[in-house]
């Protein structure tokens, strides 16, 4: 009869230790736009907002680290207001360059570009060619882009790597009033 106490704290002990071996539970990315302030010996001090994204068709290679929109924000002009300043779509995975003529200069210069489709919700895909990083990691997008985003549930993007695989990206919009009043940005244009 004293058996049943003994093998109850027994088992407890089994289970106890079980879960112990596992470690804590790990918390899921942040959800939201991510705000911190930065400071850059050229431009001063600014804001940058992050938002984390996931990978629907992932790239080749180590894929570990999640795509992110950064958008950085600044009161670096005569108005002191804040202002956008630069928005980046950070894949991690070198992307494909496609040297695209511009509009102003006809066969004499080339720029890089990175070719992006992005959709909203479920609209039509829009093409945009987008100006690569240094390390062609990622790609910077215009002001005009982030707005049309900031307007969107859900938005995708699809860039080809550097081997012309496609990586194809969704980020869940979340409240933007944040990252308008911080980078006077209108969201309802």
């Amino acid at each position: 009869m004293k058996l049943a106490p003994v093998f109850l704290l027994a088992r407890l002990a089994c289970v106890s230790f079980a879960f112990s071996a596992v470690g804590p539970l790990q918390s899921p990315p942040a959800q939201g736009w991510q705000q911190t302030q930065r400071t850059d010996p050229v431009r001063g001090a600014y804001t940058r907002f992050s938002l984390a994204g996931k990978f629907l068709k992932t790239p080749p290679g180590d894929s570990s680290n999640l795509p992110s929109l950064v958008v950085d924000c600044g009161t670096y002009n005569r108005s002191h207001k804040p202002k956008f300043a630069r928005g980046t779509l950070v894949v991690g995975d070198p992307l494909k360059i496609d040297w695209v003529e511009p509009e102003e200069i006809h066969g004499t210069s080339y720029f890089p570009k990175v070719s992006v489709l992005y959709r909203l919700n479920d609209a039509k895909e829009e093409k945009e060619d987008w100006t690569p990083s240094a390390d062609k990691t990622s790609a910077s997008f215009p002001k005009g882009s982030l707005e049309k985003m900031l307007r969107a549930h859900t938005v995708e993007i699809t860039a080809d790597d550097k081997s012309g695989s496609q990586v194809v990206m969704q980020f869940d919009m979340p409240d933007a009033a944040a990252i308008e009043k911080g980078c006077d940005v209108d969201e309802h244009k």
